[in-house]
């Protein structure tokens, strides 16, 4: 086969994921075109050496779901194909994702929601974020809030599942919670790589009776692709869709029949089995603390970059403005000139993350407690100032946030350093034939976190009081207290191109949340790249040791593997400290782009079990 010809580069997954027709296929050589033989479209010499993408983009003309997990996937764009909503299917999605992600999941978890009104134009975020407790004692060892009965934040999700629904949903919960019910009771296949985190997590889930329950049933982990129920989550979900139903006969409408759902779980049975378990094992949620929890619809942050709008989530996340002003520092810079395999581009990336993290750890908290310089750390003088601190010739040290005539830094002695604990999460995006549009990121912290199952009620809280979602030191503005809330990762993203749609996205990855959907973005925005490819191409992260919080830490640039190694290589020469890392090991994006023709199409990532499913 000679160099040049078509048959050597246009492979059958080409000519398939290309969308060539007819008329495209006429214009090939003869000898391209054959029907039978060793060029016919699938015959093995027609397959490419490199395959450019390990998913296609799914087409998305009427609307569809990119999700962590294919059956969550799947269950959203069953709510779109019954004339639901986006928000309607960012529901049951989340509610699938309870059942078959459950290390990264729960309704009692936490997480944030960035909605596109499309009949408004505007953008909302939604946070569904729970605060610590009120009798949180703030001189707790720390051990004690990574996981177990003291580590518990106030419920969050469920609170947004109902938020989301009511305000921008059509469809009853008893349609919603459908397919996780059913998934909960009746089982589904585990995934290989749930079961692996089973088993990585079982001596600490073996300490409590109810988690070993559900995940180690006969006392041992169960296998992949085993059939895995959670028969408690089950009951506690058909108990919320028996509290509409009993709302709905009594004369409610839809409204409020969705509002007695929630008094059920945060005022009725399921906050009162959440309470009596917790205080029988010497944990500290109580009804108050239940009754207390408001989801809250803010204005998202945003930032306008190479003119298109990109807005993120608030705080208490901290990414939304990470990713923003990581954003307005590399914009000053023609990234789109440089080639990706240039050393510059990386550097250039890497120590815009650099200065963005020392301004974000400094500065943002709860800002019911504190204040937080959002408007400052936003502003584009801010960046180019900001911007000054970088060489493009060498790396710079982990530098000082920035001083803002705020709160001052406490004296770094009187901190005793901790090192951050990682956290997991699950990300899903949603577009609807109405051109709404929802990004939802939601967690329960670390892995299973808390791994406690709150007595009968199959699920599992969030452990974000931990050290990474809270400051070890004290006077810090994001010291754990009682009733405040630490800080999430979690940014889902929605881009406006001139108040239309191009981008609806969003990622897991605890710390490498923003950085992951910043390297996106400059994939999409800058390198014009296909949504799947975006997706796909190598990612680095920056780790910090003990953590962001401290000026000085030793970061180390982790790199997955399929890097060329003249790029590592340079990176190390300017003063890098870089670790290579597996080929597809940094997060997982999800995502629906809108091409300028008005198509949508949805890519989902391989790093995990990501699918995206379109009708």
């Amino acid at each position: 086969m000679k160099e040049g010809d078509p048959a050597a580069w246009l492979s059958r997954r080409a000519l398939i994921g290309g969308g060539l027709g007819a008329g495209a296929l006429a214009a090939l050589p003869g000898a391209a075109m054959g029907q039978s033989g060793e060029r016919a479209p699938d015959a093995p010499r027609t397959g490419a050496a490199i395959v450019p993408a390990h998913r296609i983009e799914v087409p998305m003309p009427h609307g569809g779901v990119a999700a962590g997990h294919p059956l969550a996937a799947m269950a959203g764009t069953r709510m779109l194909m019954r004339g639901g909503s986006a928000a309607d299917a960012a529901v049951a999605a989340m509610a699938v994702m309870n059942v078959v992600e459950p290390w990264a999941s729960s309704a009692a978890g936490n997480g944030f929601a960035t909605c596109l009104d499309r009949n408004t134009g505007r953008v909302h975020s939604l946070a569904f974020t729970g605060g610590a407790p009120g009798l949180l004692d703030p001189q707790v060892d720390p051990v004690e809030l990574d996981s177990g009965h003291k580590a518990v934040a106030v419920p969050g999700a469920f609170g947004g599942w109902i938020a989301l629904a009511r305000r921008f949903g059509r469809l009853p919960l008893s349609t919603l919670l459908e397919p996780a019910i059913g998934y909960a009771r009746d089982g589904h296949p585990l995934d290989p790589s749930i079961a692996f985190f089973i088993r990585r997590q079982q001596a600490v889930l073996a300490r409590y009776p109810t988690s070993a329950a559900i995940f180690l049933p006969g006392g041992a982990p169960p296998k992949p692709r085993a059939l895995f129920r959670n028969l408690p989550l089950a009951r506690t979900f058909q108990s919320l869709v028996d509290a509409e139903a009993r709302a709905l006969a009594g004369g409610a409408d839809r409204d409020r029949a969705l509002q007695t759902a929630y008094d059920h779980f945060y005022a009725g049975p399921v906050a009162q089995e959440m309470t009596r378990f917790s205080q029988a094992n010497g944990g500290w949620l109580r009804m108050a603390d239940m009754a207390a929890y408001r989801p809250l619809w803010e204005d998202p942050v945003s930032t306008r970059y190479r003119g298109l709008d990109v807005h993120c989530s608030p705080l208490t996340s901290r990414t939304g403005l990470e990713l923003c002003e990581q954003l307005n520092i590399v914009e000053g810079w023609d990234l789109a000139a440089l080639p990706a395999d240039d050393p510059a581009l990386t550097h250039l990336l890497i120590e815009a993350i650099k200065v963005t993290k020392a301004d974000v750890y400094r500065y943002a908290g709860d800002p019911r407690v504190v204040e937080v310089p959002v408007a400052r750390l936003l502003s584009k003088d801010f960046a180019a100032r900001r911007r000054a601190l970088i060489d493009r010739a060498r790396a710079i040290a982990f530098p000082e946030g920035a001083q803002l005539a705020m709160q001052p830094r406490p004296a770094l002695l009187a901190m005793a350093d901790e090192l951050s604990r990682g956290g997991d999460t699950t990300s899903l995006s949603v577009v609807d034939a109405e051109g709404n549009a929802i990004a939802v990121t939601t967690t329960v912290g670390g892995g299973f976190g808390t791994s406690v199952v709150m007595g009968d009620t199959g699920l599992l809280c969030n452990n974000g009081l931990r050290i990474g979602s809270t400051a070890p030191y004290d006077g810090h503005p994001n010291k754990v207290a009682p009733g405040k809330r630490a800080l999430l990762g979690n940014g889902p993203i929605i881009v406006l191109d001139q108040g239309r749609l191009k981008l609806v996205c969003g990622t897991p990855g605890g710390e490498t949340i923003g950085q992951t959907e910043f390297q996106f973005l400059v994939n999409i925005i800058d390198r014009a790249m296909p949504i799947q490819a975006a997706i796909e191409a190598p990612r680095f992260a920056l780790h910090a040791s003990p953590s962001f919080y401290k000026p000085g830490a030793a970061i180390t640039v982790q790199m997955e593997s399929r890097f060329p190694d003249p790029l590592i290589a340079s990176l190390a020469t300017i003063g890098h400290k870089v670790e290579r890392v597996g080929p597809y090991a940094i997060g997982s994006i999800q995502g629906v782009l809108a091409e300028p023709g008005g198509d949508r199409l949805g890519g989902a990532d391989p790093r995990r079990m990501g699918y995206a499913v379109g009708y």
